[in-house]
């Protein structure tokens, strides 16, 4: 990762961890929406998480074949967020906040989710959870930085497999569910 994309992703997390801890944020309590979603020209809401279906796919500077390859993904199963729909194609930004153009023929329903991708670089670790709950018992220990396939979450919890482990993560460490959503894959 550029440090260019680095300095993104750290003044991001710091921007949403200052809007969600102030004091405007405090007042509103937890009746407030997750999120404001508006439907795009597909009918769908924007924005919203998807996932790429192959392992090479390339993101374009606009929406077109014709535009140049600005990056090629070669992960199936990224997640992705799709920002904006024209025609059949989706502007879509990746957990690093870098954004550009995909078909949607290349892109998933599937959801999927990365392990607090804003810590990669700090060495943690996240546990992985037999149970909806801070206190259940460690599955496994996952490094910030890894896809899994989510299976649900509750607005507070995403159950999650991982390389054929299975457990929970609380939804505030993963990219790839809103805070708040609730989800069934």
């Amino acid at each position: 990762m550029s440090g260019f994309a680095s300095l993104r992703l750290v003044l991001s997390a710091a921007l949403l961890g200052a809007l969600l801890h102030s004091p405007q944020a405090a007042a509103q309590g937890a009746a407030a929406p997750a999120q404001t979603v508006t439907l795009g020209p597909s009918g769908l809401p924007l924005p919203r998480f998807v996932s790429l279906k192959s392992a090479r796919v390339n993101s374009r500077v606009g929406p077109g074949a014709n535009y140049s390859v600005d990056w090629m993904y070669t992960k199936a199963g990224l997640p992705m967020e799709i920002i904006q729909e024209f025609d059949t194609w989706r502007r879509v930004r990746d957990a690093d906040g870098s954004e550009g153009w995909i078909n949607q023929s290349l892109l998933s329903g599937r959801r999927t989710a990365i392990v607090a991708p804003w810590q990669r670089s700090k060495g943690g670790r996240i546990n992985l959870l037999d149970d909806a709950d801070k206190d259940a018992s460690v599955i496994a220990i996952i490094e910030p930085g890894v896809t899994g396939t989510i299976k649900t979450c509750d607005g507070q919890w995403c159950e999650m497999t991982f390389d054929g482990h299975t457990g929970w993560i609380a939804q505030s460490q993963v990219w790839g569910a809103y805070p708040g959503e609730h989800v069934k894959n």
